[in-house]
């Protein structure tokens, strides 16, 4: 008889790694802070124990160029950016029609990101849409998983220019600028697409639109009273439904940089809490949970953008015909 398995795995083998991560879990508690108050001192080696953390919202200065100041994620995006460019290099440094290695790891997640494009916008604007999308998934995502790296956060310190210890390194989706930046970025990529697509006059008229209104002017001085008074009510409709519009348009700028933000920042500062009330859960469960967001978030950030986009490049009153029933 066969010996059954879980995930292709034995039933001892899955026995054991159940009891080392249970022993992780239980020594963890016990070498932090809880540990230390229950049993009156402290166990375990000492490079093990975390200082008390102080998360701090603002990224760390680390010098000024002139009047512009340079700070620890501004550093880190830096490093990013520069990263993806020597990947993308070194990629397709020389294509092979058959890829293999990084070559093939690069074409891989491109076409599954041309592919949730096309999904979504359709295979004309799937594929104009694509770079914009796929350079905000892969920025975000890389800024977040590097972000994880043990040399990142409170491992590496330098000197300020208050003379504070600061981070040399911090993830650089915490710091609120880097979200606005995407946000930004994203937000007037959707705008010139629509105004590209439809053009000016056509996608302004989604913000107003004052034919109905101007209609039924007319009709009060052609003594048409009733089709004015009609006019005039729904004209007036026109116009608060376009205003919302039109602060619905900007609040993208808001919600698309303080979700970022929010997630980024709330799992740092869980890190950090984990990791001083009991270290070892850190590497055991929470970097997995964090792995997990990083990719959430950019899929996130990505998908509303292509879908802003389709809809900023589909004129109005063609969604007014889809949202007629038949």
């Amino acid at each position: 008889m066969r010996n059954k398995k879980v995930l292709g795995c034995s039933f001892p083998l899955i026995i054991a790694i159940t009891l080392i991560l249970v022993g992780l879990i239980i020594f963890g508690v016990l070498s932090g802070p809880i540990g230390t108050s229950l049993l009156g001192k402290e166990i375990g080696p000492t490079w093990l124990h975390v200082a008390s953390p102080e998360p701090e919202l603002a990224p760390g200065i680390l010098f000024h160029i002139s009047f512009l100041p340079v700070t620890n994620t501004m550093i880190t995006a830096w490093i990013t950016i520069i990263l993806l460019v020597l990947v993308s290099y070194f990629a397709f440094k020389r294509p092979k029609l058959v890829p293999r290695g990084l070559q093939k790891f690069m074409e891989f997640v491109y076409s599954t990101l041309l592919d949730f494009c096309i999904s979504i916008a359709g295979e004309k604007n799937g594929r104009r849409f694509f770079p914009f999308v796929a350079t905000i998934f892969v920025f975000i995502i890389t800024n977040s998983w590097l972000g994880l790296l043990p040399f990142y956060g409170d491992s590496l310190h330098i000197v300020g220019e208050t003379g504070k210890l600061i981070p040399l390194l911090r993830a650089a989706n915490t710091d609120i600028n880097i979200p606005l930046a995407l946000a930004l970025f994203s937000w007037i990529s959707i705008e010139v697409f629509g105004i590209k697509s439809i053009g000016l006059f056509h996608y302004m008229k989604k913000f107003f639109n004052f034919t109905r209104l101007g209609s039924g002017l007319k009709n009060i001085f052609k003594g048409k009273i009733k089709s004015a008074f009609g006019d005039l009510f729904f004209g007036a409709i026109d116009i608060f439904v376009g205003i919302l519009e039109l602060i619905s348009e900007f609040i993208r700028i808001v919600s698309f940089t303080f979700r970022l933000f929010g997630n980024m920042t709330a799992g740092e500062v869980l890190i950090l809490v984990v990791a001083f009330l009991a270290p070892l859960v850190v590497g055991s469960v929470i970097y997995g949970l964090e792995l997990f967001f990083g990719l959430l978030q950019a899929l996130i950030f990505a998908g509303l953008t292509v879908v802003w986009m389709t809809m900023a490049v589909t004129p109005h009153e063609e969604e007014h015909k889809k949202e007629q029933p038949v």
